[in-house]
């Protein structure tokens, strides 16, 4: 099993996304096309020999807002847990949208993959846009200037208005990971004392644009003051883990390799087989 993985996925397209205003609270569905690309997302990246395989998930956070939980429903993970936001007393299954919606893949509802636990959870809802909510950039520079004040505004050095500071994002973000490390990746990594983990120890996070950068950028131990530098488009998936397998070098994984565990069960299989 690899070293322990997090997996960060930005909600699906919106309308607002599309034209660029920060979404907060505010609920907005996602399009017909935001739908479309997240499940072909899912059906790229989510299996036992992809990117994002159920069965390593220890734990899968979400973000408040619906947009979050509609992008996990469709990426279809197959999760045992019913949904948090589900009715109890719906009769849809757990891999189908909400009672208004259609079932996410009538062919795999019934199919469990991961027995990851679902926590719905503020600490990686949306960064708290304040007064500048459903605003462009612009916008706000443009509003920032008419009231006299500095209108180079960088929501990385400023933080928004009647909102949150770079330094309260940084600490909810700061316990979050720090919680992730304890419950979830210390002792998990490959080989421990010369005895292999197999336990679950990736973890997904479903959420939004600015906070899932800043969260990689914390990750990292780099200061949102900075600007991060990061771009995570709607829909898109990031990977973050450990350098020389040890929990005290976290790094952004640019790339990996996919296939490696199946790679080395077929590999186990032929020597079985040729003894």
């Amino acid at each position: 099993m690899p070293d322990p993985r997090v997996f960060i996925i930005r909600h699906g397209e919106t309308e607002w996304s599309l034209n660029g205003r920060h979404t907060g609270t505010t609920e907005l569905p996602l399009t017909a096309n935001g739908e479309k690309r997240v499940r072909a997302t899912g059906k790229a990246l989510v299996g036992d020999d992809r990117l994002i395989v159920p069965g390593n998930l220890a734990h899968i956070y979400v973000s408040p807002r619906h947009r979050a939980q509609r992008t996990l429903e469709l990426l279809d993970l197959g999760c045992r847990e019913r949904y948090p936001w589900v009715n109890p007393s719906s009769p849809s299954s757990n891999n189908a949208s909400t009672a208004s919606e259609p079932p996410v893949d009538d062919t795999s509802a019934c199919l469990i993959r991961t027995h990851a636990d679902i926590e719905i959870t503020e600490a990686i809802r949306e960064w708290d846009y304040g007064d500048y909510e459903g605003l462009k950039s612009a916008e706000i520079r443009k509003s920032r200037k008419d009231r006299g004040l500095n209108e180079d505004w960088d929501i990385w050095r400023d933080g928004c208005e009647g909102g949150e500071s770079v330094q309260q994002v940084t600490d909810r973000l700061d316990a979050l990971i720090a919680d992730i490390r304890s419950r979830f990746h210390t002792g998990r990594f490959g080989d421990q004392g010369g005895k292999k983990v197999g336990k679950p120890n990736d973890v997904l996070i479903v959420a939004h644009g600015h906070i899932l950068r800043a969260f990689a950028a914390r990750w990292v131990g780099r200061r949102l003051e900075e600007n991060p530098a990061l771009i995570l488009e709607a829909g898109g998936v990031g990977t973050l883990s450990y350098e020389h397998h040890t929990i005290e070098e976290p790094a952004i994984l640019l790339g990996g390799a996919f296939v490696v565990d199946v790679a080395e069960s077929v590999e186990n299989e032929v020597k079985e087989n040729s003894l």
